[in-house]
């Protein structure tokens, strides 16, 4: 193939309506959260139609360089789309098509991805566009494509049912869709009822539990507790081994600050799925939200009937199988390394810091995880220099402000005792010097103090919590 008929062919692939040509790696989530939400949470969400999950695993391989693996995965999403959408077959199909003209053109199979790219512009012809058309069909599969990678992308997909619901208004996929990524933002119009659409979907979907386990959430949120417990407790009893129900009821508990009834929702999913990663983390998650509990509690009933130290060992028997069945896991490493520095284990503890650390992390979670090693540095192995380090680099993110403010506080403390202890050595008077940055340009004190000596007098608060 010449060199003017590859870019030509690249043009074509550029207007093809599939996974490459959707941004969907754009945002905040790292590719391992992706592969996570789609290879191992996809057990407990049962709304998209199998070709969804094969074309984004796809998409997935191939970003990983595993070629074979990804047209492996396109091969089983044409068998789901023939099984499923017989009648839609090849509307059904472009998508994948379209994916496999793409993974074919990076493998350097030229005439292949031309093939692809035919097949595409024959059936697209007949609609009167060459290389896509405009289907609900196809905006619905891009819907929840983007769904799927979470984050900013919940806005697309919610533009995306839109679409779909101007052709067909009264499709319960497509209301079922539009009422979830809905769901999934968080800023909505002043205008807009943020419950509206997931009570549509519902009245179209009356059995659909789920729906309802995510109108209880929202609103939880609304402060409309009562209501939302009642319809949690309501898709439980309709749908008791549905493990999407389950886990969806079990955050409402979890975040109402009952860890125990959301455990015991979370043991029957288990029960279905007892290979499931991300159950396994859930529940480890849930043990741990019962240790801070304690922790909490200064000689309080609740310490006395439940050992802490039995709720640490559930936590890390879960935690540990999570990283067993799935290493990519986020928060789980941090978990056990943490548990691990409070019973004394560092060299453990130290091993899954760095597990952590090798992962893809959102901006967020690099910043928890610099002040989770911090504080290990500090109160434990008592090494305050790469405690700085460490809350220096967190602060530099400076992502969450609630995070960022712990970790300048913890500097502030650490600045006053070495000024107290050892005077203006260089590593501290980088440290002010960066804090005094932080402040734009005066000392982390009150504005009326003079320099190091001012700031030695007025600093207060250790950010110990």
């Amino acid at each position: 193939m010449s060199r003017t008929t590859e870019n030509s062919l690249e043009s074509c692939l550029r207007l093809l309506s599939c996974h490459f040509t959707w941004n969907l790696l754009e945002g905040e989530r790292s590719l391992d959260d992706i592969e996570d939400s789609v290879c191992h949470q996809s057990e407990l969400q049962k709304t998209e139609f199998k070709a969804t999950k094969y074309n984004l695993l796809a998409y997935i391989h191939h970003h990983r360089g595993r070629s074979q693996e990804a047209l492996a995965c396109l091969q089983q999403a044409e068998e789901s789309i023939r099984q499923e959408h017989g009648d839609q077959a090849e509307i059904r199909s472009l998508v994948t098509w379209g994916n496999y003209a793409w993974v074919y053109y990076h493998m350097g199979r030229l005439s292949e991805a031309q093939a692809y790219v035919d097949k595409v512009r024959r059936v697209c012809e007949r609609f009167s566009s060459p290389y896509r058309m405009q289907s609900p069909e196809l905006d619905c599969e891009e819907g929840w494509s983007q769904l799927k990678c979470g984050g900013d992308h919940a806005e697309r997909a919610k533009v995306c049912f839109e679409k779909c619901l101007e052709k067909d208004p009264k499709n319960p996929e497509f209301v079922s869709g539009l009422a979830i990524s809905s769901y999934r933002l968080e800023k909505w119009p002043p205008p807009q009822n943020p419950t509206e659409a997931l009570r549509n979907a519902i009245r179209l979907n009356p059995d659909n539990q789920y729906l309802k386990v995510l109108l209880a959430l929202k609103l939880q949120k609304m402060k409309k507790k009562d209501e939302g417990e009642k319809l949690v407790q309501e898709a439980v009893e309709k749908a008791l081994c549905a493990p999407e129900v389950l886990c969806g009821a079990a955050r409402l508990y979890q975040k109402k600050g009952d860890p125990d009834q959301a455990i015991r929702l979370l043991t029957k999913a288990l029960e279905r799925l007892p290979n499931n990663a991300y159950l396994h983390a859930y529940i480890g998650g849930c043990y741990r939200m019962k240790v801070l509990q304690c922790q909490r509690v200064q000689n309080g009933t609740y310490g006395e009937r439940e050992d802490v130290w039995e709720l640490r060992r559930q936590a890390m028997d879960h935690l540990q199988r999570a990283d067993e069945l799935n290493g990519s896991l986020q928060h789980v490493c941090s978990y056990l390394a943490c548990f691990h520095a409070q019973a004394g284990r560092y060299e453990a503890a130290e091993y899954y810091f760095q597990r952590e650390f090798s992962k893809e992390l959102t901006p967020l979670d690099q910043q928890v995880l610099h002040l989770r090693y911090g504080n290990f540095q500090r109160y434990n192995m008592k090494c305050e220099s790469k405690a700085i380090h460490h809350f220096m680099e967190g602060v530099k993110i400076n992502h969450n402000p609630h995070v960022t403010e712990k970790m300048k506080n913890k500097l502030q403390a650490i600045a006053k005792t070495r000024l107290l202890r050892q005077g203006e050595d260089p590593e501290t008077l980088h440290l002010l010097a960066f804090l005094q940055e932080l402040n734009g340009g005066k000392w982390p004190a009150d504005e009326n103090s003079d320099g190091v000596s001012g700031y030695l007098d007025n600093e207060s608060g250790t950010g110990m919590d």
